[in-house]
């Protein structure tokens, strides 16, 4: 059955997952257009229901999603190109949506592994911000992004967009700074801060495995209470006049220093293997998990 309706009670729940209350109050989230999808679909990630209009598909890949969805499970709900528009948050979105559940680890299951560096987020404000740190962390084989303090929403809409399909790939984990303090000790893990008044050039650090990233928020940085608790603290040097940069390009040029010291202390084959291996042990534990 087509729904014609902008008030039906499905389409109606699906547009208030845009409000991050919603979102938490039923632990899903909403995601739309075809590549998205498609990475939802290979990645595994808990799909609840789709949202289709057949119409709207004009790529072989949009017509192979459609297709695929027609088995009804999980559930596919056709609406209209009306309907659909009513439910995207962009121009564009090309006729598919899907709801999603999320997906959150505790910190006593992250590990901190060697070659798999994971971000400290603190009350972090913009979700484009952090959607790009999660793209980031995929694209150095990061292991995921843990969240201190009122730190905006991962399903946000914003953040999932950029993230692309990062959203599926890394893990999610909120903490408070004792439980991070008693962790990081647990693991063993060197912990890298960043303060435009740091003394070290983050090219010139010693990041000995296994790394954590820690970053701020976008105004005042990292408290001093949080840079305490940091092994090392590095600056990236500027030359004109701005004072600072964006905490997400901050974090990507850490981040890729980071990555460049793994790839040349690793023979290149041992580190695509065990990186690819490490992934593939990570998605089974959360499909396993539910």
């Amino acid at each position: 059955m087509v729904v014609y309706s902008r008030s039906n009670n499905r389409v109606k729940a699906i547009r208030s997952l845009r409000l991050r209350k919603e979102r938490e109050r039923t632990g899903l989230f909403f995601i739309e257009g075809i590549r998205m999808v498609a990475a939802a679909l290979e990645l595994r990630a808990p799909i609840q229901s789709f949202v289709l209009t057949p119409e709207m598909l004009e790529t072989p890949l949009g017509r192979e999603l459609a297709r695929q969805q027609g088995c009804g499970r999980p559930p596919c709900h056709q609406v209209t190109a009306a309907v659909f528009e009513r439910l995207t948050t962009r121009e564009g979105a090309r006729g598919i949506g899907a709801v999603v559940r999320q997906r959150w680890e505790t910190l006593e299951r992250a590990r901190a592994a060697e070659g798999r560096p994971w971000v400290v987020l603190n009350a972090v404000e913009h979700p484009g911000n952090l959607g790009t740190i999660l793209r980031t962390c995929d694209a150095i084989g990061g292991a995921g992004v843990i969240l201190l303090g009122h730190t905006t929403d991962p399903y946000d809409p914003a953040a999932v967009r950029a993230s692309m399909w990062a959203i599926f790939s890394q893990r999610l984990v909120r903490a408070d700074l004792a439980a991070l303090a008693e962790w990081k000790q647990r693991h063993g893990a060197t912990m890298v801060g960043t303060a435009p008044g740091a003394a070290l050039d983050y090219r010139e650090a010693e990041y000995a495995h296994p790394v954590v990233l820690f970053m701020g928020n976008e105004h005042v940085g990292l408290p001093v209470e949080m840079q305490e608790l940091c092994d090392v603290m590095v600056r990236i040097p500027m030359a004109g006049r701005c004072d600072s940069l964006n905490v997400a390009v901050s974090a990507g040029i850490v981040l890729y220093e980071i990555f460049r010291r793994c790839r040349a202390a690793a023979p290149a084959a041992e580190k695509d293997e065990g990186a690819l291996l490490a992934v593939a042990e990570e998605r089974e534990a959360r499909v396993v998990a539910g």
